[in-house]
């Protein structure tokens, strides 16, 4: 499993003193990324799913605002949810064999992949379902 992550694993983290604050994520290593790539959705609350793969894994981290986040795993569709914000630095690592799928929760957030594979072998491995068949979507008011 690239660095030893799990897929509920969550690294990263923040500090802040009267200066202000750094948000950081030194465990992570870039040794296993081939291509990244950067997100932003056109509006609020608009759901980017489900894309799978069952070779290329992600590691994927929210720059800037909020996002929720989903995993789903090709061998027993057990659906993992997240929350990935600015304001709580970490990197969630979605290994192959899994699904993934994001929708921002705040305006104007920023989601940034980190992939295992380059372009031409995600072609090659690239499975697409419907936005809403694991529908994780709905926002529980509490």
């Amino acid at each position: 499993m690239e660095q030893n992550l799990k897929i509920n694993q969550l690294i990263g983290g923040k500090a802040t003193d009267d200066r202000g604050s750094v948000s950081f994520v030194n465990d992570f290593n870039f040794a296993n990324v081939k291509t990244f790539y950067q997100v932003e959705n056109h509006r609020n609350n608009f759901i980017r799913a489900w894309h799978g793969h069952k070779k290329e894994g992600k590691y994927i981290y929210v720059a800037k605002g909020v996002a929720l986040v989903g995993a789903v795993s090709m061998e027993d569709e057990n659906v993992k949810k997240f929350i990935l914000s600015e304001n709580s630095p970490q990197i969630l690592w979605v290994p192959p064999g899994y699904y993934n799928g994001f929708m921002n929760l705040k305006k104007d957030t920023v989601v940034q992949f980190f992939s295992t594979s380059t372009i031409e072998e995600s072609l090659e491995d690239d499975i697409r379902m419907e936005y809403d068949k694991w529908d994780i979507w709905n926002i529980k008011y509490r």
